[in-house]
């Protein structure tokens, strides 16, 4: 990882740009502080017990009888959510919304009698309950016979970006899912400045080997961790920019749409606590998927485990043993506190610029060092043995340029 990103920064000085002096938008500073979202997968898979539909599917399998976005909303604010991305299209082509330019779509099911939007019952609901707002429109449909013809596809894919820009209110992120899309080209220059145009302020996600003018990257899995190493400039094309990272992982082990009978594959709460801690806790963006059954409800077996592993995030994180005792890098404790991590942030107003560091505590009349680590980014967290000590520094023994930090908070994991 270190040539990576020593390439990285010669590759900058060939451009005439530097890697310490890139900055952040103010959008993706404040889509940073969101830190964990959800991403819903709901349609006529859901009813068919598959995860990739074929296109083929016949509407009238949609019929959520007791959809209830707004039980959706509160499930995923109770796991600690502060933002929600609704998949308003996924590979099968099915659109949650009634677009004019297609009648595969909720317009032909039962539901609400053709009368329902999906999509707009989501947006009301988190807009009710506090949740930031986004859209996936997958880009590889299965259905639309347009899709043969990159140009014309282009046009149709415009179309409906343009519907769901302009009918739901602000977006913040806007997701373009690479998969299946082998060999087909994208008029992603298109995409992007219609989005700008009506969206200015929302962020566009995708792989940076799929799609080069994103704003956000997908991590490179879907198993929920970032690498220790993680810094938010990245140079795929020739252009430095920041571009930090979203790591998705599903709430049921490798299940994105509900199936039946798998409640065995519900991940545990320690699961879910070593996820927080390798995505959050390594400076990424954490996003939950979450499947509503075929009643249209999320089982109450997820809503319950949402609601312990928020629950927990906060008993751990919600109480600093630092709070009003740190300076800068240094935090003064009571006596003999016992601790076993601590969480780092850098001012990414001024870059990202630590490269290494490790924190002391000090025990007794001595010190002694309980982690290091590379970047910081921003947000760290070190989890290391319980340890009985009076005060805790963080020591970054090298920096792209003067670090500076936004806070340092301590804290126990122990019950």
């Amino acid at each position: 990882m270190r040539l990576v990103i020593l390439g990285l920064i010669l590759s900058s000085v060939l451009c005439g740009q530097n890697f310490k002096d890139i900055r952040p938008s103010p959008q993706q500073l404040a889509w940073q502080d969101l830190e964990i979202g959800v991403l819903i997968h709901f349609g006529p898979n859901t009813f068919m017990d598959r995860e990739w539909g074929d296109g083929k599917a016949d509407p009238s399998v949609f019929n959520p009888k007791q959809l209830d976005a707004e039980q959706w909303v509160k499930a995923a604010k109770a796991g600690g959510a502060r933002y929600l991305i609704m998949v308003a299209k996924h590979h099968d082509g099915f659109c949650l919304f009634p677009s004019r330019h297609t009648d595969y779509s909720v317009k032909r099911s039962p539901y609400k009698e053709g009368k329902g939007d999906v999509v707009r019952e989501v947006a009301e609901a988190c807009r009710k309950h506090g949740l930031q707002f986004g859209i996936y429109l997958s880009p590889w449909d299965r259905h639309e016979p347009k899709y043969a013809d990159n140009k014309a596809y282009d046009a149709y894919y415009t179309n409906q970006l343009t519907e769901l820009a302009t009918r739901y209110g602000p977006l913040t992120e806007f997701w373009l899912d690479g998969a299946g899309s082998e060999g087909h080209v994208y008029d992603f220059v298109h995409y992007v400045r219609t989005m700008r145009t009506y969206q200015p302020n929302a962020l566009l996600f995708a792989s940076l080997d799929f799609m080069p003018n994103g704003d956000i990257r997908w991590v490179g899995n879907e198993s929920g961790f970032a690498n220790e190493e993680n810094w938010n400039v990245i140079d795929g094309y020739g252009i430095i920019r920041w571009r930090p990272a979203e790591a998705d992982t599903p709430l049921r082990e490798s299940h994105w749409f509900w199936h039946p009978n798998s409640e065995s594959r519900l991940k545990s709460l320690d699961k879910l606590m070593d996820t927080h801690e390798k995505t959050v806790g390594r400076g990424a963006q954490l996003v939950l998927g979450l499947a509503p059954d075929d009643r249209g409800l999320m089982p109450d077996v997820d809503v319950k485990r949402l609601q312990e592993f928020g629950a927990e995030v906060q008993r751990i994180y919600g109480n600093d043993l630092a709070k009003g005792r740190a300076t800068g890098t240094y935090a003064q404790l009571p006596p003999d506190t016992r601790l076993d991590r601590v969480v780092l942030a850098e001012d990414l107003n001024e870059g990202q610029n630590v490269r290494s560091y490790e924190v002391r505590v000090r025990v007794g009349q001595g010190s002694k060092v309980v982690a290091r680590g590379t970047t910081i980014g921003h947000k760290k967290i070190e989890v290391f043995e319980p340890v009985a000590a009076d005060a805790v520094q963080l020591i970054v023994t090298s920096s792209l340029a003067e670090p500076r930090l936004r806070r340092m908070t301590v804290h126990y994991g122990g019950k």
